[in-house]
């Protein structure tokens, strides 16, 4: 069994953009790269040979397009006791990782999230100086490509990502792997956050929107899904979250029609 899976998840038109973590160096590390046509056809021939190829490169190709569906198939078909979750423009910290793992191993922890860096080298954005146990207040800014999981206890807990959400969503596109940490968090799950560098990511981004109208009702539409079963509670953190906000892509009108998913 590798000790870890890189899970890639890509359109057939972006596949040359994928660079390859250091197999080389590490026997123990397999990729598994998951790729769709953005169509009702499968990916061709001609598109496929884009993809980077190697020892231990395995490549699945579907038909059609959403993000949290590739997320899912590396779940179900990853071989590594821990999987890492990249878009095609991820590169990798090779330290971090491997201090992710022994963090995990030590602790017994399901899920770990991490931090990434810009193509400065500067943080993304504002992350805690410690550890933490995450819960459905803290981890709302979670990034797929920040977290590791552990394997076999994601898939014992039943836990999937939410395909209603994610990149290719008509309206929420955004969300998914806050709600794939919330659903882990009501499984029983230990899901930690760590000050770990684990990768690098492009300043442009699916959540690059922040206060657009489109951006304003997926965030909105999130809280419900992540609280589901509450009535009152998502309208409570909606305001809590959005106040904040206010003065920084919020007016008061926009957070009152934030709390309400206008």
């Amino acid at each position: 069994m590798p000790a870890l899976t890189f899970g890639y998840s890509t359109l057939a038109s972006r596949l040359s953009n994928i660079q390859l973590p250091d197999l080389a160096n590490h026997p123990d590390w397999d990729v598994l790269i998951t790729v769709q046509s953005g169509n009702d056809e499968l990916p061709t021939a001609e598109q496929l040979t884009k993809a980077p190829t190697g020892h231990n490169v395995e490549l699945l190709s579907f038909a059609g397009a959403g993000v949290t569906k590739m997320r899912n198939q590396v779940l179900k078909n990853a071989k590594g006791k821990y999987v890492v979750f990249s878009d095609d423009d991820i590169t990798f910290n090779k330290a971090g990782l491997e201090e992710a793992i022994s963090y995990l191993e030590s602790t017994g922890a399901g899920l770990l999230l991490g931090q990434a860096v810009d193509e400065t080298g500067k943080l993304r954005k504002s992350y805690p100086a410690n550890v933490e146990s995450l819960n459905k207040i803290n981890s709302a800014k979670a990034a797929t490509y920040e977290m590791i999981v552990n394997l076999e206890q994601v898939r014992s807990a039943g836990v999937l990502f939410d395909e209603d959400f994610g990149a290719g969503a008509e309206v929420t596109y955004l969300g998914d792997e806050y709600i794939f940490i919330c659903d882990l968090v009501v499984a029983g799950v230990r899901c930690d956050y760590v000050p770990i560098v684990l990768a690098t990511h492009p300043t442009d981004s699916s959540g690059s929107g922040w206060g657009t109208e489109r951006d304003r009702k997926a965030r909105a539409l999130i809280f419900d899904r992540a609280f589901k079963g509450n009535r009152t509670l998502p309208y409570m953190v909606r305001a809590a979250f959005g106040f904040r906000k206010i003065g920084k892509g919020f007016t008061f009108g926009t957070w009152l029609k934030f709390i309400f998913k206008r």
